[in-house]
């Protein structure tokens, strides 16, 4: 048996797993993610006033030295884009705002859909480069273009689950598993029998369970969840960056196994945003991958156990 627990965060669950033998230290593992997804959330949600990415914004533009925290967060992102050939771009915040994802949708699951705030078209002519590729980031300084909104959604909350798994381990030199959503994360020595993940979108989806040792990442991305209508239309979070609008939905979900949480996240996005193409994709990437298509056939990749009853451990790494 493992020890667990869990708790409601960012319109998703948060779960913290060690070995039974570590249990009296579960409410200090607790602890330790909370802290670690306050800071994050503190740094750069886009729904919060507050936050240091939305507070300054005017400084952004100008270029200004931030908090090393966001200066990671950010560099992460921009990694992540670059992985991915652009299909991970943290630049898309107007979009998903003029989509209907904003800060009411995030507190309420009922966007708005509020009218597209104005861009700096005559930066856009001068470098005609992607948003992305235009911000300045050395040390600490930033620079984001004119006009540039950031959404760094996907590549935060993975990046939170990696670094609350090992500040747990740093802290309580326990091994830990730590669960946002569709994001976990592993530290610290291996549990006996290894760590064991259930991949799972929806209750009505098919399952399956596969281990990874300590130190690695699994990720799932959804074209299932953080879903509404907006004009009749329905929309999800996920966008593909050609359009500004949610790829087309080829894969319910995409599940993947990395070294890191961020790389996991930043594979299985990029897989539903390339649709038909993802398998190609993954399979060159040589990481295990699970995929779910659109009418529920299971495509399992790169060693992904045939069946539950599988070990994917030594596949896995």
């Amino acid at each position: 048996m493992r020890a667990a627990t869990e708790w409601e965060l960012w319109t998703t669950t948060a779960r913290v797993v060690l070995d039974h033998r570590d249990r009296r230290h579960l409410a200090a593992a607790e602890a330790c993610v909370r802290a670690v997804t306050d800071a994050v959330d503190l740094a750069c949600s886009r729904f919060r006033e507050d936050s240091e990415l939305v507070a300054r914004t005017a400084d952004l533009e100008r270029g200004t030295e931030v908090s090393p925290l966001l200066a990671t967060l950010v560099h992460q992102a921009l990694d992540a884009a670059r992985l991915s050939d652009g299909d991970v771009d943290p630049t898309l915040g107007h979009r998903m705002v003029s989509l209907g994802y904003d800060a009411a949708f995030a507190s309420t699951a009922g966007g708005t859909g509020a009218p597209l705030a104005p861009t700096s078209r005559t930066a856009d002519a001068l470098d005609p480069r992607p948003a992305w590729q235009r911000i300045l980031l050395s040390g600490t300084f930033l620079r984001i273009p004119a006009g540039v909104r950031l959404d760094l959604g996907a590549t935060a909350k993975a990046a939170a689950a990696d670094m609350a798994a090992a500040s747990i381990t740093a802290r309580l030199g326990v091994g830990a598993l730590v669960s946002l959503g569709g994001d976990v994360a592993t530290a610290g020595p291996d549990p006996s029998g290894g760590w064991q993940v259930r991949v799972q979108d929806l209750d009505t989806d098919p399952a399956d369970h596969v281990r990874i040792a300590s130190g690695w990442s699994v990720a799932t991305s959804s074209t299932q969840k953080r879903r509404w209508e907006q004009d009749g239309r329905a929309r999800h979070h996920i966008l593909d960056p050609r359009w500004g609008l949610p790829a087309e939905p080829v894969w319910r979900s995409v599940t993947v196994v990395a070294p890191s949480c961020v790389t996991a996240n930043t594979m299985s996005t990029a897989a539903i945003v390339r649709g038909r193409a993802a398998p190609a994709m993954l399979r060159a990437s040589g990481r295990a991958a699970r995929l779910v298509s659109a009418s529920g056939e299971v495509v399992r990749l790169g060693g992904w156990p045939a069946d539950d009853a599988s070990d994917a451990a030594g596949r896995a790494a």
